[in-house]
């Protein structure tokens, strides 16, 4: 099968390469992103392989199919870029990745709540300038604290693992209770708002659907404690970024660790450092001491970026040989 890869770059194509080390499929590799103006470059392909940030709209989707691409390998978890609808009436299967390395989301997510709690971030530039006061660099130990999770899915219950080994208590939100999960871990499910009042951090691990587009607003911005430490290694529109910033200028919220922005398309993956920011609410959340950001890197690790290559060639296979697609994405 030929499979055009967009939105390239060299740790996807070590990671695809290896994988297609048999030659079962003819990989063609592109640096742009997949979308209105850059499908022509799909002609001549069986199937299509995405990120993140591509998007197949309608209008894509046809142009696809007219290509003679039947199929949507996408390497990524979330799908909420491409039109499902649309797709299934263009007749292009779509597959996705819905699961690679709950781990290394996990862990890069407490990356960020240990930088952010002991401000090593600020340390270690002072420390390269021969400034040894710590001055202004006490934090709080996490042990102890309540470590709320707002979704308990694969990576919600990664994270909270870890959480435990830090000796918090742990309260989790999710939409779908899995009572036996929560025993074997140690977590006590509960609503939002019990969520949302009672975490010293709060970590987000929810897919972005019309319910949980901007969950952290200012009404939930409002109810948590003063002083909260917010973690999204999730999906940037999880959160209202005005609201946000408005409440770390108060001193509700106490310090935030993003992975993902809502806006992040175009700026994320990309070197900017010759040019001026253009995002506004970015470039200001970039000014807050107690903000640390992350360019999307999560899933950036040799393990993850190994497994999504398996997987979507994998789905490849399946498709080619006429088998069942299993990580096939249906309406419904």
């Amino acid at each position: 099968m030929r499979i055009a890869v967009f939105d390239t770059h060299p740790y996807d194509e070590r990671a695809l390469s290896e994988a297609n080390a048999n030659g079962a499929h003819q990989l063609e590799f592109f640096e742009e992103r997949l979308h209105d103006k850059t499908v022509e470059l799909a002609a001549g392909f069986d199937a299509v392989c995405p990120f993140v940030n591509c998007r197949l709209t309608e209008h894509v989707l046809q142009r696809l199919a007219e290509l003679g691409v039947r199929l949507v390998a996408l390497r990524a978890a979330g799908f909420n870029g491409i039109d499902i609808a649309a797709a299934e009436r263009a007749g292009i299967v779509v597959a996705r990745v819905p699961a690679y390395s709950p781990e290394a989301v996990a862990e890069h997510a407490f990356a960020l709540l240990l930088t952010l709690v002991r401000k090593t971030h600020r340390a270690y530039n002072r420390v390269r300038e021969q400034n040894f006061s710590l001055d202004n660099l006490e934090g709080f130990t996490l042990h102890g604290k309540t470590y709320g999770s707002l979704g308990a899915g694969r990576i919600g219950q990664c994270a909270m693992r870890i959480a435990r080994g830090f000796g918090c208590k742990l309260i989790a939100y999710d939409p779908y209770e899995n009572p036996a999960t929560a025993a074997e871990i140690g977590f006590e499910y509960a609503s939002l708002e019990r969520v949302l009042a009672e975490a010293d951090v709060i970590s987000l691990h929810l897919p972005l659907t019309e319910q949980s587009h901007h969950i952290i607003n200012a009404a939930a911005l409002a109810q948590t404690r003063c002083g909260v430490i917010l973690i999204n290694t999730s999906r940037g529109g999880l959160i209202d970024t005005p609201a946000l910033i408005e409440a770390l200028k108060s001193g509700q919220v106490g310090g935030v660790g993003l992975d993902v922005y809502e806006m992040e398309e175009g700026v994320f993956f990309h070197d900017l450092s010759d040019r001026p920011l253009q995002d506004d609410q970015l470039a200001r959340l970039m000014t807050f001491p107690n903000v640390l950001i992350t360019s999307h890197q999560g899933f950036l690790t040799r393990e993850a970026l190994n497994a999504i290559a398996q997987t979507t060639l994998a789905s490849a296979s399946a498709f080619e040989r006429g088998a069942e697609v299993i990580n096939r994405v249906r309406l419904g």
